[in-house]
């Protein structure tokens, strides 16, 4: 158990620092006005215009680094600050988010896969260490039968949650391309303004990487406990 609070600590500690140099650079590139002039919600209104997308709202959403995609209500949830400011930092966030709406009306493959996982993810999440500690109380460890299936469910709970956050990975990215590739065709930024549209979103991609090496070595680990230990 002592290993595993280390494990976490760990992933904590780089999430943490993933996490703050994001809001650094997003702090860094939001002092580079568009030359443009437009707001992050205009810069998303044409983003799915020129996309033929009609059908997607547009809007403000409370907090900050808040910005989503929601495909069930077809709507860019932009944070207030990225909403109505106008410099590089909130041009890429808005047109990140639409990268999601193009996905969705191009019926992107791994959206719809990571979108029919969602339901499953909310339970799955949650009961899966309940069901792995609970197995290993019985007596999964001693390999004791009825315990260690419980915590077998639960270790195929937290696989499926391991997976969806893999899953992420590949749609995050495609959004990102999607927006820095909309933003260069369409002479929407200039070249320094693009340079750190696409810095703050490599750095926002990477916070899903660590997420999902963080959900992989807590399986892995469960994983051990579960199986090592009734050798």
């Amino acid at each position: 158990m002592f290993g595993y609070y280390i494990l976490i600590g760990l992933i904590a500690l780089v999430s943490w620092l993933v996490s703050s140099k994001l809001k650094s650079k997003f702090e860094e590139y939001s002092q580079i006005h568009l030359q443009n002039g437009m707001s992050g919600a205009e810069i998303a209104t044409q983003m799915l215009h020129d996309n033929g997308i009609y059908d997607v709202k547009v809007i403000s959403t409370p907090g900050q680094l808040t910005d989503h995609y929601n495909p069930a209500d077809k709507t860019v949830n932009l944070s207030e600050s990225v909403y109505n400011q106008r410099n590089a930092s909130a041009a890429a966030v808005a047109a990140h988010e639409c990268g999601h709406a193009v996905q969705h009306a191009t019926a992107y493959a791994m959206l719809q896969l990571r979108s029919q996982l969602v339901p499953i993810v909310n339970v799955s999440s949650t009961l899966s260490q309940y069901l792995i500690f609970g197995g290993l109380i019985l007596g999964a460890a001693a390999g004791l039968g009825f315990g260690f299936y419980i915590a077998v469910i639960g270790l195929i709970l937290m696989a499926v949650a391991t997976a969806f956050s893999f899953i992420t990975l590949p749609v995050e990215y495609d959004a990102s391309s999607r927006a820095l590739a909309w933003l260069k065709s369409k002479n929407m930024v200039s070249q320094q303004e693009y340079a750190g549209a696409e810095d703050a979103l490599k750095w926002a991609a990477r916070t899903y990487v660590v997420a999902a090496i963080g959900a992989l070595a807590s399986l892995l680990y469960w994983a051990l406990q579960v199986f090592g230990r009734r050798d």
